[in-house]
């Protein structure tokens, strides 16, 4: 009961005590700005948390060799399921990235022997990207340590919190995604 206490204590003096947001929302006011500055301050923590999770998460990708964005294609195809195949428009469409910089993450991963890129039996202009059995296995390795970091990235909010933050920011994504 008592480390409960504390732990809300200490979570309690983490929320009150200030940070750089509240810093520069400050100097905005001490300089007459009078609109609502929440929005800044959401966004600008949100900037900042974005910074430190794409630090932690490449720190974790790079334990396996990964560079920026080879997680995600070797990840999108593994949950893909049997034959672990895509297109590279499936791919950069799930992933929300141009043609162009698929092709470099592809490049680089078959370099890496990681994946495979193979024209269609069926129609020879069309071209299908697999895991190669080293690359099912690299991911298979990678993704419990990139859910482990996932989690430590939440470290600092409750569990009761990330359904909320969860069901705020899918509302928030669905309004950009119509």
């Amino acid at each position: 009961m008592a480390e409960n206490q504390s732990a809300l204590d200490t979570q309690q003096a983490l929320v009150t005590s200030e940070d750089g947001l509240d810093k520069i929302l400050g100097q905005w006011q001490a300089q007459g700005v009078t609109e609502d500055l929440v929005p800044m301050a959401v966004l600008g923590r949100i900037a900042r948390i974005t910074k430190y999770m794409e630090n932690a998460i490449a720190l974790c990708h790079g334990e396996f060799g990964l560079g920026q964005g080879e997680f995600d294609v070797l990840a999108t195809l593994r949950r893909s399921g049997e034959p672990y195949m895509l297109s590279p428009s499936q791919l950069y469409q799930s992933m929300m990235l141009s043609s162009g910089a698929m092709t470099s993450r592809l490049d680089r991963l078959e370099n890496k022997g990681l994946i495979a890129r193979e024209h269609s039996k069926e129609d020879r202009r069309a071209v299908h990207v697999s895991l190669t059995t080293q690359g099912k296995s690299l991911i298979d390795m990678a993704l419990p340590r990139h859910i482990q970091c996932q989690s430590a990235l939440l470290a600092g909010v409750s569990s009761a919190e990330r359904e909320i933050l969860q069901q705020i920011l899918k509302t928030w994504l669905a309004h950009f995604e119509r």
